[in-house]
């Protein structure tokens, strides 16, 4: 599916009358069956743009399509083609790791034989074969995110929605975790839109780095990666990789100072 954003806006209305502009005339194709990352500084919006594409947040003006390249009927409803992965995984910490899986399932009518026998097929394929009947409290962070990407998947919606999803994982887990990314993503090519501070991680994911100004968020460049895949983490030392981590670094760097001279303002206005 494309996920077509056009002269999208958003202002939050804040105390006393006063109003902040999130974002302000964004508009982009994300191309079906690509990995698209999102990159920019703190309070840029890029998680609300994330939310307006998914349907959970109205915008304040624009439109969001989603539509099959192939097909000649009209868009798709938001929430009917997109799920969303958080960082917060939001699991229930009453239901075991296969019936967090399946919940979507369950609301849709599934029964309950059909609907733990997909999700044991995922949990096999993220690697939690044996944890079934684990509670996410027995978990490590990165087996938790692993359940939460097994959720979002088993709904089986062609465009999958992640905000910044292995930002509070550690170094480590957050390497094994883009790894299982980057293979999934050879599998089944949804369309996936990836929320990120980091850099090296939206060059190595993503077929596009979409970067992003400081508030009120616009698109500033967009960096085709040209990278070869499948990709894999030897790949960050190659002049490749560098040059496309240097183009993006020199593009963000100023957005963050901007960024935080702006904070700074705000907080002497404030004093």
């Amino acid at each position: 599916m494309d996920v077509v954003v056009d002269a999208i806006r958003q202002v939050w209305k804040a105390r006393q009358g006063a109003s902040v502009t999130a974002l302000d005339g964004v508009s982009h194709r994300f191309r079906s069956g690509r990995f698209s990352c999102v990159l920019g500084p703190s309070g840029c919006g890029k998680s609300t743009l994330a939310q307006i594409i998914g349907g959970l947040e109205q915008a304040t003006s624009g439109r969001v399509e989603i539509r099959d390249p192939n097909a000649a009927n009209g868009p798709v409803r938001s929430g009917a083609a997109s799920v969303m992965v958080w960082q917060n995984q939001n699991l229930f910490p009453w239901r075991t790791v296969i019936d967090n899986v399946a919940f979507g399932l369950q609301m849709r009518g599934v029964g309950k034989r059909e609907r733990h026998e997909r999700a044991a097929a995922l949990l096999a394929t993220v690697g939690l074969q044996g944890f079934e009947r684990h509670y996410p409290v027995q978990l490590s962070g990165g087996m938790r995110q692993r359940v939460a990407l097994a959720r979002a998947l088993i709904m089986e919606k062609p465009v999958l929605l992640m905000d910044e999803p292995f930002g509070a994982l550690d170094a480590q887990t957050k390497i094994v975790m883009q790894e299982e990314l980057l293979r999934i993503f050879e599998q089944t090519h949804k369309t996936i839109i990836f929320v990120t501070h980091a850099i090296d991680e939206a060059i190595l994911l993503g077929d596009e780095v979409i970067v992003m100004t400081s508030r009120p968020g616009r698109i500033k460049e967009v960096i085709e990666v040209n990278l070869p895949r499948p990709r894999h983490l030897e790949m960050v030392n190659t002049p490749e990789f560098g040059a496309l981590f240097d183009r993006a670094f020199h593009l963000i760097r100023d957005e963050v100072r901007r960024a935080m001279a702006e904070q700074s303002a705000a907080i002497r206005g404030a004093a």
